[in-house]
């Protein structure tokens, strides 16, 4: 087993996606420090705090800089980040004459921290399309399904009938709330760090602001209220949403792994056959996507209390970001590659109508308790219906005759018994709450 599944050859396609392995590369990081350092020098030298000349030369030569990543590893183990060594390979390859204006006034958690802004809003180019295309396929399915009949269950045992499109509703709406969620955290996420040595930009005097200024729309990043070399809450933030993300799609995996199963058979993962197949038991079809993505909430959620462990950090500079370094890329992969699986369940899940109507059917009327006990309460008082309708309802159990029937036996209430027996008449407000998921899913 290697010891990253997600950049793994075999099992990356388990635990990553291909977008997010490109963008969470060592290769995409170096042009992301790059980047930083190029428009750090750009803007400096429009606003003539280096020279011009030496201006463009660094911001045109950091783009063509064939790094030496052998040299970066050595150099990363000894100072303990990479910017040190990379700035060194930088100044030579520009040249004497402008190597001293490499990195001006700046720090190296500057820029760590800003190339990794760079990287996440990458990421979450990747994450929002794909969660609303999938949003959209479940609101498809959910209006397809409005009038499909199923047995809701209640701590796993059946309790009264629902429509199918109503469990996706209840899969789609979070999923919509946590668009909502991006939209209000991405100003206060995607922002620049430059606040040099600690937090002052004492090195640059009074061009300290306007640089940052410059920086910032030159990045197209947002101004943060100060530096924020030791303020993580932001970072954290984001880990906490993708940690919601993949529970969200974890609940609707669940549920779909819970009716595949044999004896309830109400839906399966897609019509391909040879997915998920057994080496032993040529007769199964196992839910390994559903699975996966379980696993990919399962670690979000554990690795999610890393990124709180890195938030109380010492003085100007902290020295426990590193655990962010651990926990939010391998987030993202597992983020990535839940979304990518949650899209093929929305679009190819292979839904039987047939045998959720005949689950129904064979729960002998015992998902209608709740209904005639309210229907027999104005004639009997609602504890004495209750009552009632308990016996009949273990009588049912024991004969495996229709509660209906029974309670029709030994009752003189004129109900409109036949309209009762019909689950699909007990619906409530399904539709409703159908419409207005899908409602709010179109506005996404």
């Amino acid at each position: 087993m290697p010891a990253s599944p997600s950049d793994s050859r075999i099992f990356s396609p388990l635990f990553n996606s291909s977008a997010m392995a490109e963008i969470f590369s060592d290769e995409q990081f170096v042009r992301c420090l790059l980047e930083v350092e190029g428009s750090l020098a750009r803007v400096q030298g429009q606003l003539g705090v280096i020279p011009a000349g030496a201006a463009e030369q660094i911001a045109s030569q950091a783009g063509t800089l064939l790094v030496d990543f052998d040299r970066l590893r050595s150099g990363t183990e000894r100072a303990g980040f990479p910017v040190i060594e990379l700035v060194r390979q930088l100044r030579a390859h520009v040249g004497n004459d402008t190597a001293d204006y490499v990195h001006w006034g700046a720090t190296t958690q500057d820029v760590m921290d800003t190339a990794l802004v760079l990287q996440i809003r990458a990421a979450i180019a990747v994450l929002e399309p794909g969660l609303k295309t999938l949003i959209q396929s479940l609101a498809r399915l959910a209006d397809q399904h409005r009038h499909t009949l199923m047995a809701g269950r209640t701590h796993s045992q059946q309790a009264l009938p629902i429509p199918f499109g109503l469990k996706v509703a209840g899969w789609l709406a979070p999923l919509i709330r946590h668009c909502e969620r991006l939209s209000q955290l991405k100003p206060r996420l995607l922002v620049l760090q430059f606040g040099g040595a600690a937090g002052t930009l004492a090195a640059l005097g009074k061009e300290g602001i306007p640089v940052r200024n410059a920086l910032s729309a030159e990045l197209e990043l947002g101004i943060p209220l100060m530096s924020w070399h030791t303020q993580r809450d932001g970072l954290a933030e984001l880990a906490s949403w993708l940690s919601l993300l993949t529970g969200s799609l974890g609940k609707m995996a669940q549920d779909v792994i819970l009716l595949a199963q044999s004896e309830i058979a109400e839906a399966r993962e897609s019509s391909d056959v040879a997915r998920g197949g057994s080496s032993a038991m040529p007769q199964k079809s196992n839910p390994v996507m559903s699975e996966f993505i379980l696993v990919a909430h399962r670690t979000n959620a554990a690795l999610l209390s890393s990124m709180h462990q890195a938030l109380p950090q010492e003085h100007e500079r902290g020295t426990y970001g590193q655990m962010e370094w651990l926990a939010l890329p391998q987030m993202f992969a597992l983020t990535g590659s839940a979304l990518e699986k949650a899209a093929r369940l929305g679009a190819n899940l292979v839904v039987d109508a047939d045998r959720m109507r005949a689950n129904v059917a064979a729960s002998q009327g015992l998902m209608l308790a709740e209904a005639v006990s309210y229907a027999l309460a104005p004639y009997m008082g609602f504890a004495a219906a209750k009552k009632t309708v308990s016996e009949a309802a273990r009588r049912a159990a024991a004969d495996g005759r229709h509660l209906l029937d029974i309670l029709r036996e030994q009752s003189q209430v004129p109900l409109d018994w036949e309209s009762l027996r019909e689950e699909a008449n007990h619906l409530g407000a399904s539709e409703i709450f159908i419409d207005e998921v899908i409602r709010s899913a179109a506005q996404i």
